[in-house]
């Protein structure tokens, strides 16, 4: 018999994707708690109009926080697209990059936005520098997300733990407005570990949170369905020896 997951009703879960149809089933579970997106995504979700999906996006989700990227490389007019996606909803929160795709950070630019009243999502970070920079960049600013890679760390062969509980600590112990929150999610056990490491959200794609449903799931049973899943496969596909 499955139990609520213990991991779940403590560190904040957002959906990440582009897809509509699921963004706005995401949307409705009492579970997820915001949303979040990235140009990439919503490259392979087949979105052209970047601007009309969002405002559509925005029409169907008023009461959760959604994340909306800049995409120029041009720190002034990231500065621009910045404020005009500000101004699409008191729910949104403005992702921008650590650095533009040619090194050059954008600390100032942080900065500026969070001073004047711009929710931010500071995204792209991996190292303990990085969010060492952000964080003093956001202290005393509107409410903000502090975005680690912790999958993409893990993906250098690199323990993300360490790094999550120091930028845990010091998110919490400089601004009750800066949370941090687990990114680039690979598996459901990624949602333990946000918890463990004193993270505030963790973001997931759908497919992913939905694996929450097993989580004190009897292993014996998992076992036997998991026996009777290659039985059903193997009949299916005709084999024989």
């Amino acid at each position: 018999m499955n139990t609520p997951s213990p991991f779940a009703n403590k560190v904040k879960i957002y959906s990440d994707g582009a897809d509509k149809a699921s963004m706005l089933e995401m949307a409705k579970n009492p579970l997820i708690k915001g949303l979040t997106t990235n140009p990439s995504l919503m490259k392979k979700a087949g979105v052209s109009d970047y601007k009309s999906f969002c405002l559509d996006i925005l029409t169907h989700i008023k009461d959760k926080p959604l994340s909306f990227e800049v995409f120029t490389d041009d720190i002034t007019d990231m500065k621009r697209q910045g404020n005009e996606i500000n101004t699409w909803g008191k729910n949104v929160y403005v992702k921008i990059p650590i650095t533009n795709s040619e090194g050059q950070s954008t600390i100032p630019l942080i900065k500026e936005l969070t001073k004047a009243g711009v929710k931010l999502n500071v995204t792209a970070i991996l190292t303990m520098q990085q969010v060492t920079e952000t964080v003093l960049a956001l202290k005393g600013g509107a409410p903000s997300i502090v975005s680690v890679f912790a999958g993409r760390i893990a993906d250098t062969g690199r323990d993300p733990m360490p790094i999550m509980s120091a930028a845990a600590a010091l998110c919490r112990g400089t601004d009750p407005n800066i949370e941090l929150l687990w990114a680039s999610s690979r598996e459901a056990f990624n949602i333990v570990q946000a918890e463990q490491t004193d993270c505030h959200i963790i973001t997931a794609a759908p497919d992913l949170i939905k694996k929450t449903s097993m989580f004190n799931k009897d292993l014996t049973q998992l076992s036997l369905e998991t026996v009777r899943m290659f039985k059903t496969d193997a009949e299916a596909a005709g084999y024989k020896l």
